[in-house]
């Protein structure tokens, strides 16, 4: 039996675009959830004159914020539990560093002001928070998009640099070093990658030096950082832009990408002229993830075709198509976001499952297109009250009430399956735990996903 039920669904109150699971030993149990949000100057009867006369306009304003949550399995109606919200400027990517960096997990942000922000996670009376640590401006009058840490892998060498490979709304590319005694950021080298948007950056997470970027000029790009500038490859393969890449964290040459034109690819990195397999999934793919300890599912945000988990199996051994196992469409949304958490789970005598109702009550908001956002994503004006604060909005409900589950969610240390403390045994593997976010109807939903 395989199924997708829904535990949870949170009103992120801005339209949601990045959500992230930590990685760490200690903190799996913390979610972080980013916001986009383009907001357009109110229309006011009288206002600010210039000298012809001619009212001034206000430039709009992309709003962000930072969410964290706490998962906490005693707590069969919210399980997931806000711990902290923070207002920034509007966020298009995140990703946790998966290593402790002087003692601490750091978040990287990727936002609307151009910057790459590092921030630290800190122990509070009741959980966590994350503080600001250190800021770096990639280029003037650009948006960051994306980011990668070049940490993916376990079993990362003592000598090797901590990195992030970055991209904007240029095209460029940013390679940028992390100082780890007192974590800060450096620029390295930035070069143009692409000729319009650079959507996406990624590191090989087995050999750091080369990274992979695709655009919105329908490119997939290698590049070994040692050289800048100068590509390894570059493919047509996908026929639109390319929108996400992530290396597989557990056999060396697998590297999946996923574009606009609504197909998944996965890559040999040793020939990149063909991929092993090409997929459909309906919906252009803006974020792909691998499972973290099983090394076939592949888990990707597929925009207006929801969220859907891959097999890839019989695409890496056999170079077929790969296999559809599970395929979610939200009502009046777009699935920008997608991650596997790392918690296992150990079922106890579990309950009878329910599935997703198909109608989520939600209200779609008010919507204007704009080029800075990849299509098909329209930026959503956000609702405010008159006085400039954003009004939420209703019918966002939590979708566990009356139920339980009998079953109980295990941290997974560092070890065998991919840093697994547990004995496989012990945990049921069929079980995995994710989250999704998205467009529209601004909401975070926490889901268990059922294998077989």
């Amino acid at each position: 039996m395989m199924g997708c039920f829904a535990l949870q669904t949170v009103d992120t109150e801005l339209t949601a675009d990045s959500v992230e699971w930590c990685p760490l030993q200690g903190c799996r149990h913390l979610l972080a959830c980013g916001t986009y949000q383009l907001r357009r100057p109110e229309d006011r009867p009288a206002g600010p004159q210039n000298k012809g006369g001619m009212e001034v306009k206000e430039p709009q304003v992309r709003l962000g914020r930072l969410f964290l949550y706490s998962f906490n399995d005693n707590n069969s109606i919210h399980p997931l539990v806000e711990v902290q919200r923070k207002d920034t400027s509007a966020i298009l990517d995140m990703k946790w560093c998966h290593i402790p960096v002087a003692g601490h997990a750091l978040l990287g942000l990727a936002d609307a002001s151009g910057s790459i922000q590092l921030l630290r996670l800190v122990e509070s009376e009741k959980s966590h928070v994350l503080e600001p640590l250190s800021s770096l401006a990639l280029e003037e009058q650009c948006l960051a998009l994306s980011l990668d840490w070049s940490t993916g892998k376990t079993g990362r060498a003592g000598d090797q640099p901590l990195k992030i490979i970055s991209s904007d709304s240029t095209g460029q590319l940013h390679l940028l070093m992390v100082n780890e005694t007192r974590p800060r950021l450096q620029k390295v080298a930035s070069w143009q990658a692409h000729q319009f948007e650079a959507w996406i950056a990624a590191f090989n997470y087995w050999h750091t030096e080369i990274v992979y970027s695709g655009g919105d000029d329908g490119l997939l790009r290698g590049w070994d950082t040692r050289v800048p500038g100068k590509f390894l490859f570059t493919s047509k393969r996908h026929t639109m832009g390319v929108c996400s890449i992530q290396s597989s964290p557990h056999r060396e040459h697998i590297l999946a990408t996923g574009s606009y034109d609504e197909h998944i690819l996965l890559w040999d990195t040793r020939n990149m002229k063909q991929p092993l397999a090409d997929t459909p999934v309906q919906g252009g793919v803006w974020r792909i993830k691998w499972h973290p300890f099983h090394h076939h599912l592949l888990l990707a945000a597929c925009m207006h075709s929801g969220f859907k988990i891959l097999n890839c199996q019989k695409a890496m051994e056999e170079r077929q198509e790969a296999t559809v196992l599970t395929s979610h469409t939200l009502p009046d949304s777009l699935v920008y976001g997608a991650d596997w958490s790392w918690l296992l789970f150990r079922s106890l005598q579990r309950a009878p499952s329910w599935s997703f109702p198909s109608n989520l009550g939600t209200k779609t908001v008010d919507l204007k297109g704009a080029s800075e956002l990849p299509t098909p994503c329209h930026e959503c004006i956000e609702h405010n009250d008159g006085e400039g604060h954003a009004r939420p909005q209703s019918g966002m409900k939590p979708l566990t009430e009356g139920m339980r589950k009998n079953g109980t969610w295990l941290q997974a240390t560092a070890a065998t399956t991919r840093d697994c403390g547990v004995n496989p045994e012990e945990a049921d593997s069929a079980f995995s735990l994710l989250a999704t976010c998205s467009f529209y109807d601004h909401a975070l939903h926490l889901w268990e996903w059922e294998g077989n």
